[in-house]
């Protein structure tokens, strides 16, 4: 259905108005397939917010692709699992809504898209031992998506992070075994020339396959095109408009227009969260964040969240991001992301003191916390360098682009973000690392490598960590001892996957006041609203799979007679 057009110029009329393009495309058709006009707004030139520059999974416990697949999964699991590692931090049924709803919205997706889904068996959820959690894990992703089905369009959609020097649509379990390419060759190098194949030869033959964040996306995009649904690009969120306490659109900036949007059916925020905003973050989380190093879309300043406020909405847990360890940048660059890389035997991870602090590989936003906690304690990490050994270099995928015995960029070792020695104490000189506690820290970590076993922080102690780790390494594939040199190390920092505190919201996506009554008309999804799963991270894909969740939950609220 198309936007109407009042008889004012700068007027629109719509059912449903979104604010966002990432997983506010799901609300989009959702609502489209409902039956309800729709309009797309989005504050920069890209389609996709951050989820385009993402991994693209979602996690979403049974749902359809899971059942298709053979997993063993159900609701009553997946309930447990949320109950043990949520708690009492969000209201249940939030919770329940989310997975009351999941197979729904998949079903809704693969209706409406051309994507086609897979189960990423194995990536383990994020804390497999708590009650109902899941070893093989309940992560799906999108299938490798010919994004040339979006024509002219396609030079809209949001660039990901990592850009191979050849085609090639990389999914995150193609990640995972192309990292391991030196340890099991026999079944990384087919996999690489199947994707070379598909991305070379897709464009001799006019398709671009896309994967991760890109194919979900592009898959949605097409989707939302194919419904003709309007996506306003570089328009931005001046205000929301407010009629007896019910929002009823909002007042939109396109270059030098002003145009004002009547939303029957109500308004729905999925602008990301305020990733780019340092105020607010220097204010509700540390002092210690830095401009630039957040992975999140470039547009999240926090507007939508501000302009909710001033209608009455209410914030909640806004000390927290999706929190994940990098590579130091380059000067004017953003940090390279760090996965595989810190769980991979023959590392470690040392602070300025020259000692370990934390279970290396642990999942990602746990790992931030533990470092905010530290600096909550009085005790910061104040520099954190990853200390690896040549064999090490020689085996495993860095950064994304950095293939195993290729050299470390020189333009890293100018920059000061990588050392490289023969020896342990001429790197920790080098570094500025305290020369004895650091032979003392490498020395105690070689001992308990050596044992297979970590009693100091337990690494290789869960099945997530197993999951980045190589299995040919035993008895743990955590854990070895670096004895071959050169040896090197590399600075890391925090960054994030973007925000997730927010607006306060509902079972059905509706933004709440301070009291807890509901603002008419107006929804919260993605990293706009308050993780539905308070401080935790369930597991891979949880923040991409709320969003979709909620943006179909909001549709249908807002769909109601």
């Amino acid at each position: 259905m198309t936007t109407q057009t009042s008889a004012t110029e700068n007027t629109h009329t719509v059912d449903l108005l979104v604010v966002g393009s990432g997983t506010g495309m799901a609300a989009a058709l959702a609502a489209n397939e409902l039956g309800l006009s729709c309009l797309i707004v989005e504050k920069t030139g890209y389609v996709g917010g951050s989820t385009a520059r993402s991994g693209g999974a979602f996690w979403v416990p049974a749902n359809p692709v899971l059942r298709r697949s053979g997993s063993p999964d159900s609701l009553a699991e997946g309930r447990r699992y949320l109950a043990a590692v949520v708690g009492d931090g969000v209201p249940p049924e939030r919770v329940e809504s989310f997975l009351d709803n999941g197979s729904s919205m998949v079903d809704m997706l693969s209706r409406t898209t051309g994507m086609k889904f897979t189960w990423a068996k194995g990536y383990s959820d994020y804390h497999p031992e708590r009650p109902g959690g899941s070893v093989v894990g309940r992560t799906c992703e999108c299938l490798p998506f010919n994004a040339s089905v979006l024509g002219a369009n396609r030079k809209t959609m949001r660039p990901g992070i990592l850009n191979p020097p050849i085609p090639m649509p990389i999914t995150g379990g193609d990640y995972r075994l192309v990292n391991l390419i030196a340890s099991f060759p026999q079944k990384a190098v087919p996999r690489m020339l199947k994707r070379a194949f598909q991305g070379v030869g897709g464009l001799l033959i006019g398709r671009r396959y896309v994967a991760a964040g890109q194919a979900l996306s592009a898959g949605m995009y097409a989707g939302v095109l194919r419904a003709g649904i309007p996506v306003w690009t570089q328009t931005s969120l001046t205000q929301l408009t407010v009629d007896d306490g019910t929002v009823t659109g909002a007042v939109l900036r396109r270059g030098a227009e002003t145009i004002k949007v009547v939303a029957r059916r109500g308004v729905v925020l999925a602008a990301g969260g305020f990733d780019h905003r340092m105020d607010w973050r220097h204010k509700f989380q540390s002092e210690s964040l830095v401009e630039g190093f957040s992975l999140g879309a470039e547009g999240n300043t926090g507007d939508a969240i501000r302009l909710a406020q001033e209608v009455g909405a209410d914030i909640t847990l806004m000390d927290q991001a999706w929190w994940f360890p990098a590579f130091a940048p380059l000067p004017g660059g953003e940090p390279p992301m760090m996965l595989a890389e810190r769980s991979l035997p023959g590392s470690l991870i040392v602070d300025q003191s020259g000692s370990r602090f934390v279970n290396e590989a642990c999942d990602y936003m746990s790992f931030g916390q533990r470092l905010l906690a530290r600096e909550h304690a009085g005790n910061p990490v104040e520099q954190m360098w990853l200390i690896f050994d040549q064999k090490y270099r020689n085996s495993y995928l860095m950064a994304g682009e950095i293939y195993p015995r290729m050299s470390i960029p020189k333009s890293w070792y100018d920059a000061g973000i990588a050392y490289r020695s023969d020896t342990f104490a001429d790197l920790a000189a080098k570094v500025g690392l305290p020369v004895e506690t650091f032979n003392a820290t490498v020395a105690r970590f070689n001992q308990i490598a050596a044992g297979g076993t970590d009693p100091d922080f337990g690494r290789g102690t869960s099945a997530y960590d197993w999951y980045y780790g190589d299995p040919s390494v035993k008895p743990n594939p955590n854990l070895r001892s670096l004895d071959r040199g050169p040896f090197y190390a590399v600075k890391a920092v925090l960054s994030d996957l973007g925000t997730c505190g927010g607006l306060r919201a509902d079972a059905h996506a509706r933004v709440l006041r301070e009291d807890g009554a509901v603002i008419d008309g107006l929804y919260a999804i993605g990293n706009t609203a308050a993780n539905a799963f308070g401080t935790t991270y369930p597991g891979a894909g949880a923040t991409i799979g709320q969003g979709l969740v909620f943006g179909y939950v909001a549709a249908h609220d807002a769909a109601r007679p």
